[in-house]
């Protein structure tokens, strides 16, 4: 089986986010963080650390777990319209009571980096420029990067996220890949996975892929990142039985993980250069 690392493109791309970002004024992301969920506040931390290491400015918002949604929806509005503020990203979860989705459509689009705004999502479907979610990106640049070929095949994407599943599908569609979307509700999941030629996990659900879900040879992208006890990461593959069918696999973590923050930092330096 053939792993498909994400270190090596990440590298790559943040090297070209660093010289797109010194060859005009400095891009500035601002992440609203209104959580006290430690692995969310763990994660635009180190937004904010490769942030730095690009040359892109990065200001963590942090309105606490406390922030009502008028108050977030209010900063998202505030930092959309001002000119200094070249990318915006709202992180998840939110307080009880705050809608994402809601939220989103006061992101201006043109700062939309992390595909959130409903506007940026309905652009993306319609085959429009836009920002797509970055997770989503990921799985593409890592699928280009280790020349997956796509044009005709069966994609199976499994999850309907707005954040991957859905934007994927679209993206995936637009490369002339066949794809179907699988979901909670879907019957007999190892039925439809199994007939994927390139196969995507992105439910949220540690382990939920296995042998009996993957056909021989075929392509496999974890999207998952679970928690374990020990404080480590799992995927939505369980990789050891799945590495002994399946053609190639992504690792977790050291997949799609590192290049979606690195084209989140790249969509950011070129939205600072948007006309």
């Amino acid at each position: 089986m053939k792993a498909l690392p994400g270190k090596d493109l990440a590298a790559a791309i943040r090297a070209r986010t660093q010289a797109e970002a010194a060859a005009g004024p400095q891009p500035r992301l601002a992440v609203v963080v209104a959580t006290a969920d430690e692995a969310s506040l763990w994660y635009v931390r180190s937004i904010a650390k490769a942030a730095v290491g690009v040359g892109i400015a990065c200001d963590l918002v942090d309105l606490g777990p406390g922030a009502t949604s008028d108050q977030i929806g209010e900063t998202l509005t505030r930092l959309s319209t001002d000119a200094g503020v070249h990318a915006v990203m709202m992180q998840t979860p939110l307080p009880e009571g705050a809608s994402a989705q809601e939220l989103a459509g006061a992101i201006d689009p043109r700062k939309d980096v992390d595909g959130a705004n409903p506007l940026s999502l309905g652009r993306l479907a319609a085959g429009l420029p836009a920002f797509p979610p970055a997770t989503a990106a990921a799985v593409m640049a890592l699928l280009d990067h280790h020349e997956v070929e796509l044009e005709g095949r069966h994609a199976v994407v499994v999850g309907r996220s707005t954040v991957v599943g859905k934007p994927l599908a679209h993206l995936l569609l637009d490369r002339n890949a066949t794809v179907t979307v699988c979901h909670s509700r879907t019957r007999d999941l190892a039925s439809v996975t199994s007939t994927a030629e390139v196969l995507v996990a992105a439910a949220g659900r540690a382990g939920l892929i296995g042998a009996a879900h993957v056909a021989p040879g075929a392509v496999v992208i974890d999207v998952g990142t679970n928690p374990t006890e020990d404080g480590g990461l799992t995927g939505d593959v369980a990789s050891d039985e799945v590495a002994a069918v399946a053609g190639a696999l992504t690792p977790v973590p050291g997949g799609v993980g590192p290049v979606t923050t690195a084209l989140l930092l790249r969509h950011t330096a070129r939205a600072a250069n948007l006309p």
